[in-house]
């Protein structure tokens, strides 16, 4: 599983972690991310994504927030179960 969130488009960045003596070495710094089912407000279609654990806690106190990513998703997920049969 890649870890990028599907709503807000988080993924992994890199950084140092710095010892006590000053060293630097590369680490990476990856985001938060799980797999949930979400019910689009709008077409009221159920949606399993990879979402940061930040774009959940916003969903729950704000839902139109990603109206419009939600809605390309849907989309793109039509488009997949129409091909497939």
């Amino acid at each position: 599983m890649t870890k990028v969130c599907q709503l807000t488009g988080k993924k992994k960045s890199t950084g140092y972690n710095i010892s006590h003596s000053n060293r630097h070495t590369k680490r990476t710094f990856e985001p938060n991310v799980s797999k949930r089912t979400i019910i689009d407000p709008v077409t009221g279609t159920k949606l399993r994504l990879n979402v940061s654990t930040r774009a959940l806690r916003t969903l729950v106190k704000n839902p139109g927030k990603f109206r419009t990513e939600l809605a390309s998703l849907v989309k793109k997920q039509t488009k997949k179960r129409a091909g497939k049969q």
